[in-house]
C-alpha cells in the first residue's frame, strides 16, 4: 500500500531544485576544469586527459538532473508528472550551468567557485524540501 502524499507541489519543486542544483553544480565543476586544462595544458592533449570534458560535463549534467529529478519525486504516484519533473530538471540543470559561464565572466575563478557552491547548495536544500513534503 502506497504511503498518502503529505504535500506533492513541495515534492515537485524540490525534486526539480534537486536535480538542476546538483546538475547545474557538476556543469560548473566542468567548466572549471576546463579552466584549468587552459591554464596547464594545450587544447592538442585534451583528448588525452579524458575527450572533451565541458560536453562530458553537460552530458552528466543532463543525467544528473534527470535522476535526482526521478528519485526524488519518488512519493508521486503519477508518472507523468515524476518524468515531467525529471526532464525539467535536466533543462534547470543546463541552464544553471550555462549561467555558469556568466559568472565567471564576471568574477573569474571565485565567481565560478561561488556559482558552483550556491548550485550545490540549492541541491541540498531542494532535497531536504522534496523530503520534508512526502509522507515517507
Amino acid at each position: 500500500m502506497n504511503d498518502p502524499v503529505k504535500d506533492p507541489l513541495a515534492i515537485g519543486l524540490g525534486a526539480l531544485a534537486t536535480g538542476a542544483g546538483l546538475g547545474g553544480a557538476t556543469f560548473t565543476l566542468a567548466q572549471g576544469f576546463v579552466m584549468v586544462l587552459r591554464e596547464r595544458v594545450d587544447p592538442v592533449y585534451w583528448t588525452f586527459v579524458g575527450g572533451d570534458p565541458l560536453w562530458t560535463g553537460a552530458l552528466a549534467a543532463i543525467v544528473l538532473g534527470a535522476f535526482f529529478g526521478w528519485v526524488r519525486s519518488r512519493a508521486i504516484d503519477n508518472i507523468w508528472q515524476r518524468g515531467v519533473i525529471a526532464v525539467l530538471a535536466a533543462v534547470g540543470a543546463l541552464l544553471i550551468g550555462f549561467l555558469a559561464a556568466v559568472a565567471h565572466g564576471l568574477g573569474g575563478p571565485v565567481g565560478l567557485a561561488i556559482w558552483g557552491i550556491a548550485s550545490l547548495i540549492l541541491g541540498i536544500l531542494g532535497s531536504k524540501w522534496a523530503v520534508k513534503g512526502s509522507a515517507v
